[in-house]
């Protein structure tokens, strides 16, 4: 059981050293989901619908950048293998179920949480705060678990002697 704990929290650690190593690239991506929510919930009215929509489509294309950046960089020589992904579930399934409730308790505190003490605030401030913790949850929460998650299909898709390494990693 210890094992598959540090096999499940070495990828959280792996991916805040890629988050840090690569800040200026996952920053600069989702800064455009950042301004964009900014903008959209804070001037809801006044924006019309299809500037709106061709704003979320810009969002969703960052972010798709931002996906595809951080799995090349964060596997330049590893080649996918459905094999290993067999393997390392049926192997290492109680590491993912670790991760799964890693990724929960996050979600629960960043989003459930952070998003629900808007409900605390005074109606007219409540707007506001939602686009404020938007724009700071999209370079920093938001874009932390994509890395979180490029990092964990990284750790079930690749050769099994990466695993040691992810473990390693952290000693």
């Amino acid at each position: 059981m210890k094992r598959e704990w540090q096999l499940a929290v070495a990828v959280p650690r792996r991916a805040w050293r890629f988050y840090r190593r690569h800040l200026p690239l996952v920053v600069g991506l989702s800064l455009v989901g950042s301004v964009q929510r900014l903008i959209v919930v804070n001037w809801t009215d006044e924006i019309p619908p299809p500037i709106a929509l061709a704003s979320e489509v810009v969002v969703m294309v960052a972010r798709l950048l931002l996906v595809v950046a951080i799995w090349r960089r964060a596997t330049p020589k590893g080649r996918p293998s459905w094999s290993h992904v067999r393997v390392f579930v049926r192997e290492h399934w109680l590491s993912l179920v670790f991760q799964a409730g890693l990724v929960m308790a996050a979600a629960l505190v960043f989003d459930t949480g952070l998003e629900g003490l808007g409900d605390l605030l005074p109606g007219h401030t409540r707007q506001t705060y939602l686009a404020v913790l938007l724009f700071l949850k999209n370079p920093t929460i938001i874009a932390f678990t994509f890395v979180w998650l490029v990092g964990l299909v990284r750790q079930v898709v690749l050769d099994s002697t990466r695993d040691r390494e992810m473990v390693g990693e952290q000693r």
